[in-house]
């Protein structure tokens, strides 16, 4: 019994450890956002309250439009999130439940899509939603390429592959078509898979930072992380505090993504799979 104590207490310990380690650059993120004067030492993680402001918001916010960038990356995001949900449901369920020809093709071709780097097809890309489609400085050019994502499909059809198959053939006996199969059968028994997929899905366009640099020369159409790219690279030296003014930037675009994970953490162990089938 003691023995068994001692290693869940190490473990704690252990853990602990790993975690703090983990938290730290987010706290020194943070501390660093409201210092007046920068301490690189190891001393700046715990710096002197007289050291603290709140200037370097209201100096990057000067230069940069915060709103406006998190304006953009919203837009930017929820269409991207939107996609992926609408299109990785159809695919998702089309692969798993149905049953036609060429289905396992189809699967082994998205498998291959996603050892295709996308830098390898953004030059084709940008000709084609730039020049062909005249999208340039627009949110849907922006959000096109990112439509359809390959690892929602594969997270969809693995759910649905989990799903007794009893239940479709109950509902279609009950003169239910495929599409209310989908909304009112299987959509509900796959919610942890529906908040993983968006979750997983909106840390990709929210810091994306090249595409949409590449598709947008308008500051009033860049989203946040390529606005604070650009204050990086041309606006910050001319800043009392650059360094405070970057991390104040930074923070601004981590919390959103933070709060969320928070939130919506405890999906990721939900199980409600079980919930369609008593007895």
């Amino acid at each position: 019994m003691k023995r068994a104590l001692g290693s869940k207490i190490a473990l704690y310990i252990v853990l602990s450890l790993g975690a703090l380690a983990f938290l730290f650059p987010f706290y020194y993120m943070v501390v660093g956002s409201f210092q007046t004067d920068v301490d690189a030492t190891v001393g700046g993680a715990f710096p002197n309250p007289a050291n603290l402001t709140g200037e370097n918001y209201v100096n990057i916010n000067e230069r940069i439009n915060l709103f406006q960038g998190l304006v953009n990356s919203g837009i930017f995001t929820g269409g991207v999130l939107l996609g992926t949900v609408v299109f990785g449901v159809l695919a998702g369920y089309a692969l798993a439940v149905l049953e036609w020809r060429g289905r396992g093709a189809t699967f082994a071709l998205l498998i291959l899509v996603q050892v295709v780097p996308f830098q390898m097809l953004m030059i084709p890309l940008y000709v084609m939603i730039a020049r062909d489609f005249g999208l340039s400085d627009n949110y849907l050019g922006m959000i096109l390429p990112f439509l359809i994502n390959s690892t929602a499909v594969i997270i969809f059809r693995q759910y649905f592959l989990q799903l007794p198959k009893d239940l479709f053939s109950a509902a279609r006996i009950d003169g239910a078509g495929e599409f209310r199969v989908l909304w009112s059968v299987a959509l509900p028994l796959v919610r942890p898979a529906l908040v993983t997929a968006l979750l997983l899905t909106f840390i990709g366009p929210w810091n994306e930072f090249l595409w949409p640099f590449l598709i947008t020369k308008e500051a009033s159409m860049q989203p946040l992380a390529v606005s604070l790219a650009n204050f990086i690279s041309n606006i910050a030296a001319s800043t009392a505090n650059p360094f405070g003014a970057m991390m104040a930037g930074a923070v601004v675009l981590a919390v959103p993504a933070v709060t969320l994970f928070i939130v919506f953490q405890r999906y990721f162990t939900t199980n409600d799979l079980g919930s369609g089938v008593k007895g």
